[in-house]
Parts: structure tokens; sequence; C-alpha cells
């Protein structure tokens, strides 16, 4: 059995081009972007520890000071806001030192995340 198709005005190896758009149409588009970017630049992110079965509390400490500069008190608060409430967030920054310091906390054996702050 032979099926009829409709033959299309176009042959199939013409290419179309695709409509041009103006700098009018762009306008909006292009500041709601350029917006978007600028707010997201000034958006600070933070660095949140987790807690975990492994690692133990003194060693979450020593990282703290030793990758933060914290203070031995500051670093032991941190530390027991993981322990006791299963995370705690140890930086609030740009989104860039954000993604580097979760990398490290990783690098150092410990959970971590990254988000943005909740306005």
């Amino acid at each position: 059995m032979r099926y009829n198709r409709p033959m299309s005005s176009t042959p199939a190896h013409t290419i179309t081009t695709p409509p041009v758009l103006s700098a009018h149409t762009l306008g909006e588009t292009d500041l709601d972007t350029h917006l978007s970017d600028s707010l997201e630049l000034n958006t600070p992110w933070q660095v949140i520890v987790w807690n975990d079965p492994v690692n133990l509390m003194t060693y979450v400490s020593y990282v703290f000071r030793s990758h933060f500069g914290f203070s031995r008190a500051r670093a032991e608060e941190l530390m027991l806001q993981v322990h006791h409430n299963g995370k705690a967030i140890v930086f609030t920054g740009s989104r860039e030192e954000a993604e580097k310091h979760t990398h490290a906390m990783h690098g150092w054996g410990l959970q971590a995340t990254f988000e943005k702050v909740d306005n």
C-alpha cells in the first residue's frame, strides 16, 4: 500500500532563517537580564556544614579554626551547633567564595553545602 503525502511548499533542503529581532524587541529582555545579573551578584550565599556520624567534634572545631581562622571559642560554638542542631552556617558572602569554602570543607572530609541566603 502506498501513502500519499501532501507536498510541502518549501523543499526539504531549503534553510529558513529565524526572524530578526530588533533592538526595540530586545531592550526589555536585556534590561531584565542585566537587572537579574546585578541582583544575583549582590545576593549573599551561605555555607552550611552538616552533622555526620564520622567526624569527631574536636576535629570539626579544628577544621573551623584552621580553614576559617575562627577563634577556639567561635569554632567550638559552631561545632556545637552542628552537633546539636544538625547544621551550622559557617560562612556568608559571594557565591564564588561560598563554592570555594564548600569545596574546601569536602577536602577536610566534612559534609557541606552552599545556598542563597533567604531574604
